[in-house]
């Protein structure tokens, strides 16, 4: 009987485990790093050992040092999570050697389905579609170059020990084959300390599907539907959802039968995934096995109303499955966005640093059912460290139909507070209102298709963008006369236009709007809300057209004008406020019409002129300076790599130009804005 888990890993899966287990009556312990001292998931636990320093390699990649924590606090079981040690096998056979129960499939299976090599020979000889290919690593890029020309382009370059989208290149034209396979083997000997890379066929318009099966140790095995995962970017996940609105019946059940044929050949059992590319058809090939569980469990987990952690603590304790394949419901639709710590207006650059203010959405349920859940390692006053995925959180809904869930997953997005760092929210907003998406036309190029120039909330265009201004002008009022209320100050009582109509001609309704007295014509009378160099007069009547509960301090406008319904998220930011609606993010200053009159004569601050100098975009580490003193460098030209959040970047030159001057050097831990070169 397992009866103290050691998770070991961090950040929200390790709360996860967590929470479980308590569930469970069986007690915790948590690992940390230096950065992650003062963690979430560190407080939530019954027990914490420091195993290192920043770096994974120091701390969290530590077999030695975790087996310490192990020793020390008496634990009897390992959860690994996912990432860093749960797919090493050197792992699980170190714990197996010290008596400890590792909640996760046997040694054999792990270094099979770890080696995508192995995994494909062993998927094909256990009578599962695989994708055409070569099934041997290659010895170099001219070789690779030769078995992509009898297979034809586009090929996939994959490391074999890849995953999270690294070491991975598509090589559209025999051109880029080699291109392609150094920087492939290149990534994965830096990320896995393993560079061999194999070749094969580039499934076109594919959708990323996969299957989730549980087994135990005594011949059983499920499969609990699939998960659709096409829409990535950089081929790492961002927003999943189970079912898949493509699958058909008759495609879930031959995909889940071939998942668990697959996990019967490697003696499988714990939780696993089973991810296949499927073609426009519904012809679907092996990719590879996660010997784990899966990031985007969670949607799973709603749609069938199973624990996958519990299961997993069970079968690792010895016990039957308490469920057969016959068992299993699919029963509505979840969506999971995942919430990142990244900026997607500069190129989706990771953001670190505190996090000032943290809200999370509602998790109460709606009347129809819908719910949100939120899985998170974060809370206020927390740290997004440099060291580690830049991950935030998982934010999930489920709801009865596919499009309640959407709407579901709006409104959450739309209620989630995160300040402190940059997040990915308004693009995630913007993905959800993608027609696209809605219709449920995916493909894993899903992101570069439809946004083949990067994203940007401040000129994204949201269904509702033409109200904001008229939001901005409420909240102004509807705050001034909150001012008006609570102090005694004449300048806002007998100079503010909107405060003068409160005490003179207008009157408030129960649920907080404005309404004009009958007899008082106020149209000529407005605001002016400013959004950069664009101007819009707002009527006071139009003020009545909006039916609103919103108070001042909300983070969220909820509320109609005209009958069309608003979810808007409110941040004041010095003298602006800041609105977010549907992936669009604007500023708007709104003053009275006269103090609007004399804005022309105010001077405009220049901004200094910074193209004479590469700045770090982002908290990193510079890896490599391509350049040198006195070269001559044209637009577009490579500069210099940082590593950040397990990721290399590439920064390149804006414009034409000579180096005068290299400011940092290789190995220095860079700040935002921090000077790397000076051109002359």
């Amino acid at each position: 009987m397992i009866n103290k888990i050691l998770i070991a890993n961090r950040g929200e899966i390790a709360c996860r485990v967590i929470r479980t287990a308590r569930r469970l009556g069986i007690a915790t312990v948590a690992v940390y790093s230096d950065a992650d001292a003062k963690s979430l998931h560190v407080r939530q636990a019954d027990e914490a050992v420091h195993i290192g320093g920043n770096a994974s390699a120091d701390s969290y990649l530590r077999i030695d040092n975790i087996l310490d924590a192990i020793e020390q606090t008496g634990a009897d079981a390992v959860h690994p999570g996912f990432g860093f040690l749960s797919e090493n096998a050197q792992f699980a056979q170190a714990l197996s050697d010290a008596g400890i129960t590792f909640i996760g499939p046997g040694i054999r299976a792990i270094e099979i389905m770890g080696d995508k090599i192995e995994s494909k020979k062993l998927a094909e000889s256990a009578g599962v579609s695989t994708v055409p290919g070569h099934p041997d690593a290659m010895a170099s890029a001219d070789e690779a170059y030769e078995v992509a020309k009898q297979i034809g382009c586009p090929v996939m370059l994959k490391a074999s020990a890849g995953g999270g989208g690294k070491g991975m290149r598509v090589a559209s034209t025999l051109e880029a084959v080699k291109d392609g396979f150094i920087a492939a083997q290149n990534e994965a000997r830096t990320a896995f300390g393993d560079d061999r890379v194999f070749v094969e066929k580039f499934i076109e318009q594919p959708r990323h599907i996969e299957i989730q099966l549980i087994a135990d140790a005594h011949g059983n095995c499920v499969y609990l539907g699939e998960r659709e995962c096409s829409i990535q970017r950089r081929h790492q996940k961002v927003i999943e959802e189970a079912p898949s609105s493509f699958i058909s019946p008759r495609t879930r059940t031959a995909m889940g039968e071939q998942a668990v044929a697959l996990a019967a050949a490697v003696d499988y059992q714990s939780a696993g995934t089973v991810e296949f590319i499927v073609d426009a058809q519904e012809n679907f090939f092996f990719l590879e096995m996660n010997t784990r569980l899966q990031v985007e469990h969670p949607v799973t987990e709603c749609v069938t109303g199973v624990d996958l952690v519990e299961l997993m603590i069970s079968v690792a304790d010895g016990q039957v499955l308490p469920l057969v394949q016959s068992d299993v419901k699919i029963n509505g639709w979840s969506f999971e966005a995942r919430v990142y710590a990244e900026d997607p207006d500069r190129g989706f650059l990771p953001s670190t640093g505190r996090v000032t203010h943290y809200a999370p959405p509602s998790t109460i349920a709606t009347q129809s059912g819908a719910y949100t859940r939120v899985d998170t390692g974060i809370d206020a006053g927390g740290e997004i460290p440099l060291f580690y995925d830049p991950m935030i959180a998982k934010l999930v809904t489920w709801a009865p139909d596919r499009q309640q869930a959407i709407e579901h997953m709006q409104d959450a997005i739309d209620a989630y507070r995160i300040r402190g760092v940059q997040s990915n929210l308004s693009f995630l907003s913007a993905l959800f209102a993608h027609p696209a998406l809605q219709a449920g036309d995916l493909t894993t190029g899903f992101i570069d298709d439809h946004f083949p120039h990067g994203f940007s909330s401040a000129t994204f265009e949201s269904d509702a963008l033409d109200a904001l201004p008229l939001v901005a002008a409420w909240i102004e009022w509807r705050t001034r006369l909150r001012d008006r209320e609570m102090v005694d100050a004449p300048l806002v009582a007998t100079s503010s236009v909107m405060a003068a109509i409160a005490m003179s001609d207008t009157h408030a309704t129960n649920s907080g709007t404005a309404e004009p007295h009958s007899d008082a014509d106020h149209s000529d009378e407005h605001l002016c809300v400013f959004e950069g160099d664009t101007q819009y007069d707002i009527s006071m009547n139009k003020l009545a057209a909006i039916d609103t509960d919103w108070q001042p301090g909300d983070w969220i406008f909820h509320g109609t004008i005209d009958d069309l319904a608003l979810h808007v998220a409110v941040e004041r930011v010095g003298n602006q406020w800041r609105l977010s609606q549907g992936g669009a993010v604007r500023h708007y200053t709104v003053l009275d019409s006269h103090v609007a009159a004399l804005m022309h004569h105010m001077p405009v601050k220049e901004s200094q002129d910074m193209s004479r100098y590469l700045l770090s975009p982002m908290p990193g580490l510079l890896m490599k300076v391509l350049v040198a003193e006195g070269d001559a460098v044209t637009a577009g030209q490579d500069l210099a790599i940082i590593e950040a959040m397990k990721m290399e970047n590439t920064l390149s030159a804006l414009v034409d130009g000579k180096v005068s001057k290299i400011v940092a050097a290789v190995g220095d831990s860079l700040a935002v804005d921090a000077v790397i070169i000076e051109f002359e």
